[in-house]
C-alpha cells in the first residue's frame, strides 16, 4: 500500500485542449477517494495519468515517497478495475483472476499462485464459479472476476474507472456494498472513477469534484453536502439537487419568487452590499405545513405554491413548483445547468415531503422551510456566502474518527475469522 500525491498536475492534449488543469490531490495510504464529476470533467484521464495511460504535461505525480512520471504502468505496482472488466473469454474465471500473477514470468510458484486466487476467490464468493467461463457468467460476477485479478496481485492500490456503469440498478446497489466491504477490509489505498454521485456518496471517505478539469473541492460526503464551496458543488451533490433561486436584497428582507425571508445577522453578513444573490435550498429542507410540527411552525417562513406535479414514490412525495428566475442570474443558471449535464428545462422548485402529505398536482399547497438551512452564492463568482468553515473543518474531523473506527472494526473480525479458520 502506498500514498499517492498529484501535485499541480496538468494534461494538454497536441491539439491544444487542456483536459486536466493543475490538480492538487494528497491520497492518504489506505484511503478510499472518489473522483466525480459530469461528462468530460477529465476525471476519466486524471485516474489514467496515475496509472500511467496518459502522459502527464506537467507537475508531479508521487506514488508513496517515488516519483513516478515517467515510469510504465506496470513499474507502478497499480491495479486497475476497467469499465468493460477486460477478461479474457477463453479463460476460465481461475486463469482470468491468475493472468497477473502467471504474467510475471516465474515470480510465483504454482502454489503461490493457487493460494492467491482462492484467497481472492473466497472473499468475492467465486468459489462455485472458477471452472466457468466469462461467457456464462452475469454482470456482477464478471465485475468480481476482475476485481479478483486485481486483488491478488496486492498492488500498492485499486484503481477503479466506473466500474458499475454497466449493471443495472439493483445489482449496481449490491456491487457497491461488495465494494466498500473488500475495500473496507483489505485497506488498500483505491482511487474510484465515477459519474454517479449515488457511488460517489455512499462508498468514498472522501470525494474530489471536478468541473471542466478543474478540482472544485475535496471532502467527505458530508462535507460537501453540508458545506459546499460553490454553487457547482452544490448542485452537483445530492438527489434530487439543491435547488437555486434568485434572491433580491431589499431592506431587511430577501425576497425569493416563493417567499419574502428576514434577514438575520448570518444572512445580513452573507449578502453583504449586495442588490441580488443566489439561493440554494435542499429539496428535504421544506416540509407541508400541514403535517408540520407546532413546535417548529414559528421558526421558519411559511408560503403558498402551487404545486404543477407530485411523484409518490412509497417513502417519499416530490412536488414540483414553477417559477420565474430574475435575468440577474439568468445567465449564470443557465451555464451551471450545461455543466450539470441538465436539459434547459424551465425553472422549478422541487420539494421533497414526507409520504403521508396529502399534496396534489393542482393543489395550492401551504409549505414551509427552515431559513438557517438556506445557503446563499455570490451571483458573479459563485462562491458558497453562507459556508462555515467551523462547521466544514469539524465534519472532516468526524469523518475521519469513523473511518479509523471503521477499519479496527474490519481488523478485529478478520483476526477473529483467521483464529477460527485456524482451529
Amino acid at each position: 500500500m502506498a500514498s499517492i500525491t498529484l501535485d499541480n498536475v496538468v494534461k494538454t492534449y497536441p491539439d491544444g485542449f487542456t483536459a486536466v488543469k493543475g490538480v492538487d490531490l494528497d491520497i492518504a495510504d489506505g484511503e478510499f477517494v472518489i473522483l466525480v464529476g459530469p461528462s468530460g470533467c477529465g476525471k476519466s484521464t486524471l485516474l489514467r495519468m496515475i496509472v500511467g495511460l496518459e502522459d502527464i504535461t506537467d507537475g508531479e505525480l508521487r506514488i508513496g515517497d517515488e516519483v513516478v512520471n515517467d515510469k510504465a504502468p506496470r513499474d507502478r505496482d497499480l491495479a486497475m478495475v476497467f469499465q468493460n472488466y477486460a477478461l479474457y473469454p477463453h479463460l476460465t474465471v481461475y486463469e482470468n483472476i491468475a493472468f497477473p500473477l502467471r504474467l510475471a514470468k516465474g515470480q510465483y510458484t504454482e502454489e503461490q499462485i493457487d493460494e492467491r486466487v482462492r484467497n481472492a476467490s473466497k472473499l468475492l464468493e467465486l468459489d462455485e464459479h472458477l471452472q466457468r467461463k466469462p461467457a456464462n457468467l452475469s454482470g456482477g460476477q464478471r465485475q468480481r472476476v476482475a476485481m479478483g485479478r486485481a486483488i491478488v496481485r496486492r498492488a500498492k492500490a485499486f484503481l477503479f474507472d466506473e466500474p458499475l456503469s454497466n449493471l443495472d440498478a439493483k445489482l449496481r446497489g449490491q456491487m457497491r456494498t461488495e465494494i466498500a466491504r473488500l475495500q473496507r477490509n483489505l485497506a488498500t489505498t483505491t482511487v474510484y472513477v465515477t459519474h454517479d454521485q449515488t457511488e460517489a456518496m455512499t462508498l468514498g471517505d472522501r470525494v474530489a469534484v471536478l468541473r471542466r478539469g478543474e478540482l472544485q473541492q475535496v471532502a467527505s460526503p458530508r462535507g460537501l453536502y453540508d458545506q459546499p464551496v460553490n454553487l457547482f458543488v452544490a448542485g452537483f451533490i445530492g438527489s434530487p439537487p439543491m435547488n437555486f433561486l434568485p434572491g433580491i436584497v431589499e431592506g431587511d428582507v430577501l425576497r425569493l419568487p416563493i417567499a419574502e425571508v428576514p434577514l438575520d445577522d448570518r444572512l445580513r453578513a452573507a449578502v453583504g452590499d449586495r442588490d441580488i444573490v443566489i439561493v440554494g435550498i435542499r429539496p428535504d429542507s421544506f416540509e407541508d405545513a400541514d403535517t408540520l410540527e407546532p413546535d417548529r411552525a414559528g421558526a421558519g417562513v411559511h408560503f403558498e405554491a402551487d404545486v404543477d406535479v407530485t411523484e409518490w414514490l412509497g417513502e417519499v412525495l416530490y412536488a414540483y413548483i414553477p417559477f420565474e428566475t430574475h435575468d440577474a442570474v439568468r445567465q449564470q443558471l443557465e451555464d451551471l445547468d450545461r455543466d450539470l449535464d441538465g436539459e434547459g428545462m424551465r425553472s422549478q422548485l422541487i420539494i421533497s415531503l414526507d409520504s403521508v402529505s396529502t399534496v396534489r398536482a393542482g393543489d395550492t399547497a401551504e409549505l414551509w422551510f427552515d431559513p438557517t438551512e438556506m445557503h446563499v452564492f455570490d451571483a458573479q463568482s459563485g462562491d458558497n456566502l453562507t459556508r462555515d468553515e467551523e462547521r466544514a473543518a469539524t465534519l472532516e474531523k468526524d469523518a475521519r474518527e469513523q473511518r479509523t473506527r471503521a477499519l479496527e472494526r474490519a481488523r478485529k473480525r478478520a483476526e477473529r475469522e483467521s483464529a477460527a479458520a485456524a482451529s
